[in-house]
């Protein structure tokens, strides 16, 4: 791992930045327990569609504070979310400050979390129309999001090397019947593939059964492509010299596929694996933008943008409810940075 991000490093640093983005966002959903300065589906009722608040050091007679600081903000037209900033009250930000007890990891309870004010209200990206914390919402729903893309993929994935792996060595009669099975997913629009066996189930799921209905969705589109790619380069490394001479040592088929014929895909899997992930990303938020995935008030990146559709009030007032499309653009693009990246640096011909 250590060799691959240096080479990515010298050869590809926008790469090489994209896999820290990616880490950084990771690192941010398993410790939204101890990062979110409030639970994802608390509401301030007084605080409906409340602009981002701006962090100070500087008061209003200009006199520095060591101490981070915000100000009050207090509703004045519900009509049109117009906000009045109370400059005579400062509320600092504390770290590590005490507040309501909430389960670390699904590990532990601690009362503890990274920052955020005894006093006042503290909303770094807004809120939404029900009050809650749009930052906080982020990273919780980014377990979601992000962890549909690692699970999906490698569903897919492990679908896609035991079939393709099985058609590309044995050839015949197999070989055929498998890859006519694996035209027929892959004459199908995935998008609409998606939608239809979405719809197949009831609504009146819950979140967690939706999340696995989901995972199981976008793994049984997604495994037809790679088995297809994996059983060309499999026809290919069976006819290397290793394989036979593990043929003439009568090793069984199971420990030649698995044991030298897979692991000489990784080069390719690894790259396909990094490509491979936005496109379950974007499954889980299409799906949720739509209203077929995960539901309120449990968020993911997805349903927190629903509210946007066709609403040119809160487009025009609230600019920061489009805050999730950022890091589900800024996510994808980091990943496709990162698997072309992967590509220059694993291609032997590179090396």
């Amino acid at each position: 791992m250590k060799n691959i991000l240096k080479r990515l490093k010298i050869r590809n640093f926008v790469s090489f930045v994209s896999f820290w983005i990616i880490l950084f966002l990771y690192l941010l959903a398993i410790f939204a327990d101890f990062i979110a300065p409030y639970p994802f589906n608390k509401q301030f009722r007084d605080y409906p569609l409340c602009p981002p608040t701006k962090i100070h050091f500087f008061d209003k007679n200009k006199r520095f504070h060591l101490r981070p600081f915000v100000y009050e903000y207090k509703l004045v037209n519900p009509a049109l979310n117009k906000y009045e900033i109370l400059t005579e009250k400062i509320c600092p930000i504390y770290f590590f400050v005490k507040g309501e007890k909430r389960k670390i990891l699904g590990l532990f309870y601690s009362d503890r979390y990274l920052f955020g004010t005894k006093e006042g209200k503290i909303f770094i990206f807004g809120t939404d129309i029900h009050g809650r914390d749009i930052f906080s919402r982020i990273l919780y729903g980014a377990r979601i999001s992000l962890s549909i893309g690692i699970i999906g993929v490698s569903i897919s994935f492990f679908l896609g090397f035991l079939i393709g792996g099985i058609s590309g060595y044995f050839g015949g009669k197999i070989d055929n019947i498998i890859m006519r099975i694996v035209e027929i997913f892959m004459m199908f629009p995935s998008f609409y593939l998606m939608l239809s066996l979405r719809a197949a189930f009831p609504i009146n799921l819950s979140s967690f059964q939706i999340y696995l209905l989901i995972v199981i969705i976008l793994s049984f589109i997604g495994w037809a492509g790679l088995a297809r790619i994996i059983r060309g380069m499999v026809l290919s490394i069976k006819e290397e010299e290793y394989v036979l001479a593990s043929k003439a040592l009568g090793l069984s088929t199971f420990k030649i596929i698995f044991k030298h014929i897979i692991p000489n895909t990784f080069s390719y899997s690894i790259t396909a694996i990094t490509l491979s992930i936005p496109g379950y990303i974007l499954g889980e938020s299409t799906l949720s933008l739509l209203g077929l995935g995960i539901q309120e008030p449990y968020p993911s990146w997805g349903n927190m943008l629903s509210v946007c559709i066709g609403n040119l009030r809160i487009l025009s007032t609230a600019p920061w409810m489009l805050t999730p499309g950022f890091f589900i653009f800024l996510t994808i693009i980091s990943f496709n940075f990162l698997g072309d990246g992967l590509r220059d640096v694993l291609d032997p011909k590179n090396w």
